[in-house]
């Protein structure tokens, strides 16, 4: 009987404590392989810098032009499939988390 209430005392810790900050370090470096993945850096330390290094007398202007028309789109989609990733993560570890929670109540009042 004594080692009962250590058992249920580690399987909470692991549940609400543990096993949460594991997904989010996981989820954190899925984010920044994502990013690097997609050049995100890059993109953004090369913005003002011609699209295929194009340096021909008459159309640097207009590739620098080019090149941060597209790297802006580049970079906003980057940003919107961060957000949207980083939604669906937080939701995965607030499901994670009441998990325990639904199931007791899906138990008991038979939703």
């Amino acid at each position: 009987m004594g080692k009962l209430p250590l058992l249920i005392f580690d399987a909470f810790f692991f549940w609400f404590f543990e096993a949460p900050k594991g997904l989010a370090l996981y989820f954190f470096s899925f984010n920044n392989a994502l990013l690097k993945l997609f050049s995100f850096r890059l993109l953004l330390s090369t913005y003002f810098k011609p699209w295929k290094n194009e340096y021909r007398k008459g159309l640097v202007g207009f590739s620098i032009g080019m090149g941060m028309f597209i790297k802006t789109w580049i970079i906003l989609f980057d940003i919107v499939l961060l957000l949207l990733f980083t939604v669906l993560e937080i939701l995965a570890i607030l499901a994670f988390i009441l998990w325990p929670f639904a199931t007791v109540v899906l138990f008991f009042y038979k939703i």
